[in-house]
């Protein structure tokens, strides 16, 4: 069943630009908008590579301490610029924006001088390493005015704004349960080869503790502590945000979250982990991921009382309680089923563009970046002190 296309309204509000945005805003969409790359890795330059293709937009000066990673990104900004200090970029008041691809342990101190500098910024999710360093760029972002897009892409997503609008319509009766679920193989790093003649290693921890080079630090930096927070705010952020959007709500009540390293010893954070979030609304939601094969990828099931949705980046279903089987099987006949062939992270970047221009509210503005990190911090503090977790609104206890 296609529903009818329909169209998506996103909440917006005005602000007021000091840079010279503010004046192309009124000559139309010509104008170009000039963005340097801070941190060319894997994510980066997937980003890069999709937003070369959008209108009005030039890559001018690329980033990063690891000279083989800049040479490669060349391959999506050839004519850019390219530096190590991303200060430079910040410095140069013919750069409008900046997209920051560094790990997470950098988006705090990059975020907050970025909008300081009267730039526009693109932040990958997670936004922050912790609670405290959320809060702290949230309100750095609200105190500058600066468009502030974080990396949650499937708030622009039109499948997924379909399930928000299903949601939103009763379809699915009182929601209670939402189970979240996401598996990953990741490469054996610690066999990778990196050159490190034309890595600035120190200049790569930045803010972390001082430490030994580690290939697998380097390249698998999200299952270290010191860097990032494992599988829950690297995938479980992605889902929590949708369980917050579609069901308005801002942080569970309580957290509980185990896991354990069966595959990959070396890391921090475990390669199969489970957490259960008690959410106000009377629902709760369960995340599973596991590191060892990634068949069935990731996705969502809201389970309501007159429907379930099942929904991930290729599909959204819907199936009545009393659904009949499909012939000749055990599986439910889905009452609406749609298959997305769209690229969410370009209808994200082009939103961010396009509020650049308006200096409308982006789809995931800094506050909702910083929410659902937070609740993934949650479950991490969760698992990591081996207890169940309560949030009062200002603290986890």
């Amino acid at each position: 069943m296609q529903p009818t296309r329909r169209t998506f309204l996103t909440a917006a509000s005005g602000v007021t630009l000091g840079t010279r945005l503010a004046a192309a805003s009124t000559q139309g969409a010509n104008d170009r908008i000039r963005i340097g790359v801070i941190g060319t890795g894997g994510r980066a330059r997937g980003l890069m590579s999709r937003l070369k293709e959008l209108r009005g937009v030039e890559m001018t000066t690329i980033c990063d301490v690891y000279e083989t990673s800049l040479e490669r990104a060349t391959e999506h900004a050839p004519a850019a610029t390219r530096v190590k200090d991303y200060r430079r970029i910040l410095d140069d008041p013919s750069i409008d924006a900046v997209l920051i691809g560094a790990p997470d342990h950098w988006h705090r101190t990059m975020t907050i001088d970025a909008v300081k500098a009267g730039k526009d910024v693109y932040v990958e999710k997670p936004i922050s390493r912790t609670i405290e360093e959320g809060e702290a760029m949230m309100q750095a972002v609200q105190a500058s005015k600066q468009v502030v897009q974080t990396g949650t892409q499937q708030r622009s997503w039109d499948h997924f704004k379909l399930g928000k609008e299903l949601i939103d319509s009763g379809r699915l009766g009182q929601t209670t349960f939402v189970h979240t679920y996401w598996y990953q193989q990741p490469g054996a790093a610690s066999t990778a080869k990196v050159d490190t003649a034309h890595l600035d290693w120190k200049a790569w921890l930045g803010p972390a503790p001082d430490r030994p080079f580690d290939v697998e630090r380097l390249l698998q930096w999200r299952h270290f502590w010191d860097y990032g927070g494992g599988g829950f705010t690297d995938l479980l952020t992605h889902w929590i945000d949708v369980v917050h959007w579609y069901l308005d709500v801002e942080a569970p009540r309580a957290a509980i979250a185990t896991g354990a390293n069966h595959i990959r010893k070396s890391w921090d954070a475990p390669d199969t982990s489970n957490a259960w979030l008690e959410f106000p609304k009377d629902f709760s939601t369960t995340y599973v991921g596991s590191f060892n094969n990634r068949t069935d990828d990731g996705g969502l099931e809201f389970r309501g009382s007159e429907a379930t949705m099942k929904i991930d980046r290729q599909r959204l279903a819907v199936y009545r309680r009393d659904a009949p089987n499909v012939a000749g099987t055990h599986a439910p006949e889905p009452e609406i089923y749609v298959r997305s062939g769209a690229d969410g992270t370009i209808a994200h970047l082009q939103n961010w563009v396009d509020c650049m221009r308006s200096r409308k509210t982006p789809n995931s503005d800094i506050r909702t970046g910083h929410i659902a990190a937070r609740t993934s911090h949650l479950a991490n503090i969760a698992l990591r002190e081996k207890r169940r977790v309560t949030w009062d609104g200002t603290a986890a206890r």
